[in-house]
């Protein structure tokens, strides 16, 4: 088990969750037990009464753990539904997907287009849909499940992929590029300047742009993606540690699809890149 955000949160829902059942069945009625033993001062002089009224006020006063958990439960409990079942955010820490994707992204995925699973154990509970060619996903490293990456679906199951002179290949076809500059970076993206910036279309709904180094060998292979499996690719091709290296994602291993950059924070500028705000993800 992978001791994950999600595995942390719900450790704390159990937690929060068992002291307030505990008082609830156990603590809450010796509490009132007591309070209405301490209550009953029958003949006392006015002093008596008083000190017997503060008493029974104290002793009938939840403890502070279980206060903080009432409190906390509910909270604990939204947070996780909403980032395992509806949506959760990530931060780009790599250029691989550029210029789809910068460094200093902050983006939204949704974790139900590719299915409902449970959290935590990462079981699939209810279909939903399958990846497309061409979809912007985030999934599980399959060499350390416990590193979260981003990469573009290129393969489906049973497609045979090659790469070759920086062109891919889709069953024979050859995914379409044409050059559109060259490409001017600026902070965490400057890097990248003088790379080719090309657009590559998919299908005819489907277009991106990419980075090609043209001085850079071409990492030429011929992969045929399993059944239940995905070959993925970075936008920056020769900048990418992806399919061409480490091979295919198997379905169980995809967390959902990225479609919204949220925030940015260029950490070389030091400034919030305001123009990136809101901009959906294709």
């Amino acid at each position: 088990m992978n001791f994950d955000f999600a595995t942390i949160m719900f450790i704390a829902a159990v937690i929060t969750g068992g002291i307030w059942a505990l008082d609830a069945v156990f603590w809450a009625p010796k509490r009132r037990l007591t309070t209405a033993g301490a209550g009953s001062s029958d003949g006392a002089g006015p002093d008596a009464a008083a000190a017997a009224e503060v008493i029974t006020e104290q002793q009938g006063k939840e403890p502070v753990l279980v206060e903080y958990a009432k409190a906390f439960f509910p909270v604990i409990v939204i947070v996780l539904f909403l980032r395992s079942f509806l949506v959760e955010p990530f931060r780009i820490p790599s250029g691989s997907m550029m210029p789809t994707l910068l460094n200093g992204d902050f983006i939204l995925v949704n974790k139900f287009a590719y299915g409902i699973r449970l959290p935590v154990i990462n079981q699939k509970i209810i279909d939903v849909s399958l990846p497309e060619r061409g979809d912007v996903i985030v999934f599980r490293y399959p060499e350390d499940p416990s590193i979260d990456y981003i990469k573009r679906v290129i393969g489906l199951p049973g497609d045979r992929i090659e790469y070759r002179d920086k062109v891919v290949y889709v069953n024979g076809r050859p995914l379409p590029q044409q050059v559109k500059g060259t490409y001017i970076g600026k902070g965490t993206a400057i890097g990248m300047t003088g790379a080719s910036l090309r657009e590559e279309k998919i299908s005819e709904e489907r277009v991106h742009d990419i980075l090609i180094r043209e001085e850079r060998l071409a990492r030429d292979g011929i992969y045929v993606v399993p059944e239940g499996h995905y070959f993925v690719m970075g936008d920056n091709r020769d900048n990418s540690n992806d399919s061409r290296e480490w091979g295919t994602v198997p379905e169980e291993y995809l967390v959902g699809k990225a479609f919204l950059i949220w925030m940015n924070w260029d950490k070389v500028e030091k400034t919030i890149l305001w123009d990136r705000i809101g901009s959906t993800i294709r």
